[in-house]
């Protein structure tokens, strides 16, 4: 130990007097004095052999270079560059000694005992590498010769590109703050003490995968949904990992290397993307058998039955309510694999909320019906009466049975009404308890709608309380359905289960129903001699705050070629004032395609109200029509009566907007390209 204590002071004294050359002589003399140190030290411990080891040590390290004039790269969208050397500090070097004894057998003629000394060397690097113009949204993956970093494991600071950038703060420490450039408006990022020993102890060729997106939309963008909505633990912001055997894990919700977590990743990512994001709705999933309200349980599912999570603090097993992994039902298998991932875990719902509030981020809670009904089901179809109802159907196919208009319906009767409140239920407020964050149900034993919804009311306030709250969506076949003229049972039940709600979650949560955008407004039949606004009485309830739509209208009606109708409106589909403008115009507003013929030969009907001159009436698109407007329904062509809407009552939320990125997609986009659902599919004329 004195020997290598002695060099290194010998070597720095002797660099102190001498230069170079001193170094070298105070170097060798503190070796011998350290030598002679160590040998008696070894004679007061009853002698033996002594080993000196000292590992390998850089003289010189190459590293990475840089260019002079090389051009700063323009990334737009998403890219991988490898960047230029812009700063470095000298390498460090960190020594480690270890001493071993080995003692004799004790045999006679046995050797003495032997003492090693061993001395490794560890190197770490400061530098800062020059990526491309700023400013950036942020770096999504890097790689050191070709393999890909876990930035977890490194202190790596990215600097986006600014104009308004502040130099690095390890920058400062070792340049001194007025020779530290802060390199404005150049996207760099700084590697702070760097380990090399993975690297053969050299600094590695790296390269970055950058995200520049273009301006403009990510800054206009101040709401989302998070989905999957099916996912056990995918949204724990915490670490969870599936035990497998004795010491054998893997992560339940870690699939890249960005962050601890998949959630928290792509939290920080979206946020990144869009700077200006002020709520998010967290889409919550429960799973439909049947498309027969009377017959339909809804209910959380699971992938697997057997399953040991855990997480920092111990076991975190999947529980719902009051069902537990072993209890609940399996989501079905598509090719051996689950079809859907599970329904999220309560604990990790309510973490999310958590999270995202303290973001600054206000959270509508969305509890929503995945249908999962498999092929080969046999269940007795209400649309068709075949005994086979269409494999993971679209939960707006939920009807009675028979549906309307096939013989035996109770559709207009007030046999309709019990089917309706059997896919309700019975739940109440008082049938659920909370214990810290465990929500337990001591109601009716049955799976049902009511009995969904409110158990997330619960949790929003175990989770602290949310903006927002949906109480379903999409349920159009549902909610058209009448037990007599005017009368619709599903309406009322929505008003029921939003006054139930409310009572949970209190006055400072804004309720509302998603509707989807062809069931929002009017229902017309008889070719126009019946009007009828189904949810008005809903949109009107005190209980009720927002108008929710799920608006994915047709924006286009784009063809492959040029002897299109669309094809003189604008030069391609991706003309941003065609789109735009089609909001207000096109398919669902100024025409309509009477057949799937029609539509392939874009023959085209006009949207017109001769009788009244309402057309919006029949405007699908027409938002701002269907909201200003006082509602005068109509029977046998004649209007009867206002609706209990008032004009501009309530704010209108979309509560879900988007086109699918398919070719064509604003042709329809509330297509979703999904092979095992029957309702999946590309929109028409996609290539």
């Amino acid at each position: 130990m004195a020997t290598i204590v002695l060099q290194v002071a010998g070597a720095a004294l002797g660099g102190l007097v001498g230069g170079p050359v001193g170094a070298i002589v105070g170097r060798a003399l503190g070796g011998l004095a350290g030598a002679a140190i160590d040998g008696a030290l070894l004679s007061r411990t009853g002698g033996g052999t002594r080993r000196v080891v000292e590992g390998p040590r850089l003289q010189d390290v190459d590293g990475i270079t840089s260019t002079e004039g090389a051009p700063i790269p323009r990334v737009y969208g998403r890219a991988r560059v490898g960047g230029q050397l812009i700063w470095a500090t000298r390498l460090k070097e960190e020594a480690v000694t270890t001493v071993t004894r080995t003692p004799s057998s004790g045999g006679k003629g046995s050797p003495p005992k032997t003492t090693t000394i061993e001395t490794t060397y560890s190197y770490y690097a400061n530098i800062a590498i020059g990526l491309c113009e700023g400013p950036v949204a942020y770096i999504r993956r890097a790689w050191a010769d070709g393999k890909e970093i876990d930035l977890t494991r490194v202190n790596m600071r990215v600097h986006r590109g600014s104009e308004s950038q502040t130099p690095d703060p390890l920058i400062i420490a070792k340049e001194g703050a007025a020779n530290a450039p802060a390199y404005r408006g150049l996207a760099y990022v700084v590697f702070d003490h760097l380990p090399l020993a993975a690297y053969g102890n050299r600094i590695p060729q790296f390269s970055f995968e950058v995200v520049r997106p273009v301006e403009g939309l990510g800054s206009a963008i101040r709401a989302v949904n998070l989905i999957p909505g099916a996912s056990e633990f995918g949204y724990m912001p915490g670490h969870v990992t599936q035990v497998l055997g004795f010491g054998a894990s893997r992560s339940e919700n870690r699939h890249q290397l960005m962050n601890s977590v998949d959630v928290v990743a792509s939290l920080d990512m979206l946020t990144a993307l869009c700077p200006n994001l002020e709520r998010v709705a967290l889409v919550v999933s429960w799973f439909g058998d049947d498309l027969r309200v009377g017959s339909c349980t809804i209910a959380p599912r699971v992938e697997t039955a057997a399953k040991a999570t855990e997480d920092g603090r111990g076991q975190l097993p999947w529980r719902v309510s009051s069902l537990t992994r072993e209890a609940a039902r399996l989501v079905s298998h598509v090719n051996g694999r689950p079809a859907y991932g599970g329904t999220p875990s309560d604990d990790s719902v309510i973490a999310l909320i958590r999270h995202l509030k303290a973001r600054g981020l206000e959270v509508v809670l969305y509890p929503f019906i995945m249908m999962d009904v498999p092929a080969g089901n046999g269940l007795p179809d209400p649309w068709t009466g075949a005994a086979g109802q269409p494999a993971y159907p679209w939960r707006g196919r939920l009807t009675c049975h028979p549906a309307p208009g096939r013989p035996g319906s109770p559709d207009g009767g007030p046999a309709v009404a019990a089917q309706v409140q059997a896919f309700f239920g019975h739940a109440q407020p008082q049938h659920f308890t909370r214990s810290g964050d465990v929500i337990s149900y001591q109601g009716p034993p049955q799976w049902s709608l009511r009995r969904q919804i409110l158990h997330y009311a619960h949790l929003a306030v175990a989770a602290g309380g949310v903006h927002g709250f949906v109480i379903g969506s999409e349920l159009v076949s549902l909610t058209r359905l009448s037990a007599a003229s005017g009368h619709y049972p599903a309406t009322s039940a929505l008003i029921a289960l939003a006054e139930a709600v409310r009572a949970v979650v209190g006055p400072g949560t804004a309720i509302t129903y998603a509707a989807d955008w062809t069931e929002y407004g009017a229902h017309v039949r008889d070719d126009g001699r019946e009007v009828r606004f189904p949810l008005d009485p809903l949109w009107a309830s005190p209980a009720i705050d927002a108008v929710g739509i799920d608006f994915y209208p047709p924006l286009s009606d784009w063809r492959d070629g040029t002897d299109h109708a669309d094809a003189g409106e604008a030069r391609a589909i991706y003309d941003r004032d065609y789109l735009r403008g089609r909001l207000t115009a096109g398919e669902a507003y100024d025409w309509y395609y009477a057949s799937e013929a029609d539509r392939i030969s874009q023959r085209r009907s006009p949207i017109t109200d001769g009788a009244y001159g309402k057309p919006w009436l029949f405007r699908q698109k027409d938002l701002a029509g269907w909201w200003a407007n006082e509602h005068v329904e109509r029977v046998n062509g004649v209007e009867t009566g206002r609706s209990a809407w008032q004009p501009g009552a309530k704010p209108v939320w979309l509560t879900e907007l988007g086109v699918p990125a398919v070719d064509k997609g604003t042709n329809a986009p509330n297509v979703f390209p999904d092979p095992k659902s029957i309702d999946g599919g590309r929109p028409p004329f996609s290539s």
